[in-house]
Formats: C-alpha cells, structure tokens, sequence
C-alpha cells in the first residue's frame, strides 16, 4: 500500500493516523521511558510542521536533535519504516541554534525586567517573604524609571532600598534586611551558575523565532540545552518566560488552518516541579488561551502523571512510548497513562504500553470537531534529517552564517539603574569640585567669627553613611562632610547642592519609562 507523508495537508505519525494542522494548535504530550524514541517522535513533527512553514522551538537535551541541519541517511530501519511512503525524502531542515550561555548557539539574553520578580523569585528558590522584598524592589525600580537589566543593577537596586526603608516601608510594607541579604546571596549563586550571561542586553526578539526561510519551511530553533539542564530553574523560568510573552506579544488569530508556531517542552517535569499554586494557575490560563493566539504546546516527558491535571486536560494529540512496569510506582504510571486515552475494543491499553518496542507508540489524536480518536498502535514515521548530533565544526560553520549574529553575538552594557545611579554621584562630585573656596579676610577676623552665629547650621546626624553602588551618598549631597559632625554652608555651596538635586530628578525622569513588569505579574 502506498502511504503519502502529507494527505490533503494532513501529517503522518503512523501507520494511518494522521495530525490535523488546524487541530495542532490544540496542544499535545509525547511520554515514554528513557530510550523508547521519544526523540525521534519529537524530530518527526518538528520536520513536519517545518514542511508546512510553522516555525518550531525546541530544547536539545543530549545533542542529538541537532541532526536536523544535516541530510539523512538511509540504513535498514529506516527503509523499513518508510516504506511505501511516495514522498519521504532524505534531507536537512533550516535550523538556527541558540544557547543561553552562547558556546553552542547564539546567546539568549533576557533582561531582569523582563524575567520580573514572580519568574525570578522561582530561579533563586525565594520564600513568599523573600518574594516580597523583591517585588518591592521592582515596584521601586519601576516607579522611579530605574530600568534593572542585570544582576548588578539588581544588587544596586537592593541595597538602596534597603538603605532608604524608613522611606519605603510606609507606602509597601516592611522591608526585612535579612531577606534582602539572602535573595543577594543566591544572586551570587545564580552569577555562578552563568546569570551574567544570561541577564542581559541586547535581549531576545521572540519575532526572531517566528520566521521561515527562502522555500518557506519553517525555521527549527534549536536551544541547546545540555549545560543548561544542570540549573533545571533558569531552564524551566526561561521557558515559562518565554510561554508568557508568546501570549502577551502575538495577535489573536482564532481558528487558523494550521500553527503560526509550535513550542516542544522537553523534560516537562522541571518546569511543574514545585510550583504553587497560584503560579500553576496562570500556566493553565495561558495553555488554555494560547491556542487562539496559532501557538501549539507539545510537553514531553517520561509519564502523562508528570503533566499536572489542568495542564493534561488541554493536550488533545497524544503520543505513548512504552513504560516498563517493574514497581508498584511504574505500575500506577502505567495505569494513569493507559486512561488518558480513549480505548481500543481490539487491545487492553495498559497491556501494549507495558509491551511496546523502541519506535512504537500508541496514538491518539482530535479530529475534525475535536474529538480524540480512539487510540491506535502505531510504528513512528522515521524522520528525514539525519539521527543523532551534527559535527562541532558544522555547528560552528551554521551560527558564523546566521543572519543574527552580528545583532546577538556581542553583549552591551547599555545605561540602567546602576550606571544612572554612578553617572548621577559622578556628575555631582564633579560640579561640587568647581564651587571656588572663598579665603578668610586676614585684615577682618571679627566679621569671620561673628559670621557663624548669623549663619544656619546643618543638623546634626548619626548612624552609618548611606551608599549607593559604593558610593556615599551623604558626603555627594551634603557638601562632602562626614556624617554626624555639623557643618556651614555657604550660600555658593547651597546653590550647588540644589542645582545637583535638580539635575539629578530631571535624569530620573528622563530613564526610559514602561518597563516590561515580571510577566505572569501582569497577567490577570
């Protein structure tokens, strides 16, 4: 019987069941043990909707998905399992590589404004008071046009609230120092761990995901992911991140005929590991709506019991590889996976799962009105790029070539709230320099001494100097003088000290307002 990869636009998983691609965008699971083909599945659609223009995005946890810039090659499995298929054709897919810490890809940056404190209290592991502190940060930053790009722009951002809480704590609550020393500690963790890669400018363009090549296939963004899968909270926040602005950034699109883009998550259990409630309800919002938005969500991982319930209810197109009941826990794993599906009168569905081979899958996918179809055993269409990691020098070769290299490749270290608050003391310092220093009158020491007594005296204060970014805030305001002592001011040195504080608002003002608040703070 001769097969076709594509039927009336329709794409091939497996023996007869075919994806429709206006039901693609209703999401989808791939599930499976370690080593049953769950890669090849995934290469499969990703090659797919890429023949169809739909951009893709995908993480590569071993490497291995990278084969998709390389041609493939024909060997006995993959004879087997197409054929019949008239129009499988071995060949590469347009491909461009990414890599949050940019040794293996363009660099992926994200501004901290743009994490925001919800995405950013999951990264550093916060308590519900240590996430309060934050977002007062933020709400600060905010409100007095500080943009915080990195993480020392946070540190600077911190300390200064901390240091001026008699004047914050009114209006948000209280600030506690000690929870402000600890998000600081695991910002040094975080730093270790590649954050300063990461954090920062120029910050990715998403519309830059969304693009097909000269014949119109879809471009296959590949994040490696390798490194990455080490620090499981950047990997799972990154991807929320990225999830959320998807939502916020792209139009309405209704029921389109087919994707405007497909995102695969893989190892989908780091990303609902631990998480609240209340942050678990906004994921179940956003997978609900997104479709309406063209974009199709496909989580991939060992069992359907990794996917919490709200978030499995919404993944229509289903794909099992097998799952090895050893234990009573693997059992139950089973159990759950078999009743995911809509039974088959032919065979018990627990039973095949335990039994399939490597590239087998049981299927079950929505039809025309969206209803699941009743579930089929199926053999994995092979994919057509090539199976397992590209060469190194190939990689290079591809990401010297990419059109965003020269607008990713290179950091910037553009003006924000640490550089504002340096360049601000700095320019004070510098007119409090040129104020001329009148010399006592030698020939009238009694006009000197009386002097003092017409004069206004400053207060005096005590306690330790207030500093920004390691910089002392009262010897740049105050004439320079060490805190607690009194001190004269003469009518130049006042003229100076508000001509500095002028400039110094008229500077905040003018930041760059509209910062992208904490994303899923946003949403509603």
């Amino acid at each position: 019987m001769v097969r076709k990869m594509f039927v009336e636009d329709k794409i091939l998983i497996g023996g007869d069941v075919y994806l429709l691609p206006k039901m693609a965008n209703r999401h989808g699971l791939i599930a499976g043990a370690t080593g049953t083909g769950k890669t090849i599945t995934l290469k499969t659609l990703a090659e797919s909707f890429s023949d169809m223009g739909v951009p893709v995005f995908l993480a590569d946890m071993k490497g291995d998905i990278s084969g998709l810039a390389k041609v493939g090659e024909m060997n006995d499995n993959v004879a087997k399992r197409v054929e019949g298929l008239d129009s499988f054709k071995l060949k590469s897919y347009p491909v461009e590589f990414w890599d949050l810490f940019g040794e293996k890809g363009l660099p992926v940056r994200v501004t901290l404004s743009e994490m925001g404190p919800v995405l950013l209290s999951k990264i550093l592991n916060l308590t519900e008071a240590q996430t309060g502190v934050l977002n007062i940060v933020f709400r600060v930053a905010d409100e007095e046009s500080l943009l915080i790009i990195d993480i020392k722009d946070l540190k600077s951002m911190i300390n200064y609230v901390v240091e001026h809480k008699d004047v914050y704590e009114p209006k948000y609550g209280s600030i506690a120092t000690k929870s402000a020393n600890t998000i600081l500690r695991n910002l040094i963790t975080l730093e270790d761990q590649g954050g300063n890669d990461f954090f920062g400018e120029p910050a990715l363009d998403l519309d830059d995901f969304i693009r097909v090549d000269d014949s119109g296939c879809g471009v296959i963004n590949i994040l490696d992911s390798q490194k990455l899968s080490l620090s499981p909270e950047i990997y799972s926040s990154f991807l929320l991140w990225m999830l959320s602005s998807l939502y916020e950034q792209l139009p309405e699109v209704g029921d389109a005929e087919k994707p405007k883009f497909v995102f695969f998550f893989d190892e989908a259990h780091l990303i609902f590991d631990g998480m609240g409630a209340e942050f678990l309800k906004k994921i179940e919002q956003i997978t609900r709506l997104i479709r309406s938005k063209g974009v199709g969500l496909y989580f991939i991982s060992q069992s359907p019991a990794d996917i919490p319930d709200e978030i499995l209810g919404q993944l229509g197109n289903r794909i099992q590889h097998a799952l090895r009941a050893y234990t009573p826990k693997d059992q139950k794993a089973v159990k759950v996976a078999a009743q995911t599906f809509r039974p088959n009168p032919e065979f018990d569905t627990a039973d095949v799962i335990s039994n399939l081979g490597i590239g087998e899958a049981l299927v079950s996918v929505l039809d025309e009105q969206g209803v699941p179809s009743i579930v089929e055993k199926v053999n994995i269409v092979a994919p057509q790029s090539y199976i397992g990691p590209i060469d190194e020098n190939v990689r290079s070769d591809l990401i010297n070539l990419s059109e965003f290299k020269d607008k990713y490749l290179e950091a910037v270290d553009n003006e924000s709230a640490y550089e504002i608050l340096a360049n601000k003391i700095n320019e004070n310092q510098n007119m409090e320099s040129e104020v001329p220093v009148t010399p006592p009158q030698a020939e009238a020491p009694s006009v000197q001494e009386e002097a003092p007594q017409n004069q206004p005296q400053e207060q005096q204060s005590s306690g330790e100097p207030l500093t920004i970014g390691g910089f002392d805030l009262g010897s740049i305001l105050g004439g320079g003088q060490p805190a607690g002592k009194k001190t004269k001011k003469t009518t130049q040195q006042k003229a100076v000290e508000k001509a500095a504080t002028t400039a110094a608002n008229t500077v905040a003002r003018e930041v760059t307002r509209g910062i992208m608040r904490g994303l899923f703070g946003q949403m509603k």
